[in-house]
């Protein structure tokens, strides 16, 4: 007995020293970038393009260009993923082919993002001849978001209890009415949750963009889906890595980091505050 309660404490402990660990590691960026970035942070910086070879001015452009980015792929990852894991969950069958279209997606969202930047160019750039622009990039991200999205959207629909679905069709509703009106909208915070994550992948990525439709530097924003967009990630690797006064740079290069950081925690908030609304809506 002593054993089995020494065994269960030590575990706990270790598990809280663990979580204790990774919660430093993450305070510990965040003060790293905050104590090297702070300086640059102000409403001109914020509301300003770049000038100067990107060496003055502030990052305007590359703050809307991410958001326009991370736009168009969910508007294409969101759906396409979403009926991909419905169809996988309400109607496919337990075959060789749907086995093997699980294994895809599991293998898809390992794959380097290089790799889809390539993919991109190949297909979108160069095949469908839309060129470098916010939509090829924008499209190229969607896919690399794409097996996120199906495979948050697949466990969240398997774990709708089927006494919904019974319920459902004893009431006469046929199966696309059960999934819209019952189903879905059960599974949707869960799936939320898997859309919160690629957002915040999509945002930071950048060797899929550099292929794809980064601009190394636009003065204005991105009024067409064909126009080449800056992207906060890509703007920190050039600052990083292009030009001779990369030291005059550095407090600009944390400054846009730290902007990135919270332009992805704050798009991470909003969407926990909407799943929570939403549990609590069907909690009523």
């Amino acid at each position: 007995m002593r054993w089995r309660l020494f065994k269960d404490r030590a575990a706990t402990v270790l598990l809280w020293t663990f979580m204790a660990l990774a919660i430093l590691i993450l305070l510990g960026i965040i003060a790293f970038l905050t104590e090297r970035g702070w300086k640059a942070l102000s409403w001109e910086f914020l509301t300003q393009p770049p000038t100067d070879s990107m060496t003055k001015g502030g990052i305007a452009t590359p703050i809307v260009g991410t958001l326009q980015l991370v736009a168009v792929s969910m508007a294409f990852a969101f759906p396409v993923g979403v009926a991909t894991a419905i169809y996988l969950v309400e109607y496919a069958r337990e075959t060789a082919f749907t086995q093997a279209l699980r294994l895809a997606v599991r293998c898809l969202a390992g794959v380097p993002s290089v790799v889809y930047g390539l993919f991109g160019l190949s297909l979108f750039v160069i095949s469908l001849k839309f060129g470098p622009c916010l939509l090829s990039a924008g499209l190229t991200l969607g896919c690399l978001a794409l097996p996120l999205i199906v495979g948050a959207s697949e466990a969240a629909l398997t774990a709708v209890p089927q006494d919904y679905r019974d319920a459902s069709f004893a009431l006469g509703a046929t199966r696309w009415q059960t999934i819209r009106r019952v189903v879905f909208p059960a599974a949707f915070p869960s799936i939320l949750t898997g859309v919160i994550l690629s957002v915040g992948r999509v945002a930071g990525e950048t060797a899929p963009i550099i292929f794809t439709g980064a601009a190394f530097y636009a003065p204005r924003y991105a009024t067409s889906l064909f126009m080449e967009v800056m992207a906060l990630p890509y703007h920190v690797y050039i600052l990083a890595t292009a030009g001779t006064r990369i030291s005059e740079t550095r407090s600009i290069q944390y400054g846009t980091v730290l902007v990135l950081l919270m332009l992805v925690l704050g798009v991470t908030l909003v969407g926990v505050i909407w799943r929570a609304r939403i549990r609590m809506r069907a909690l009523r």
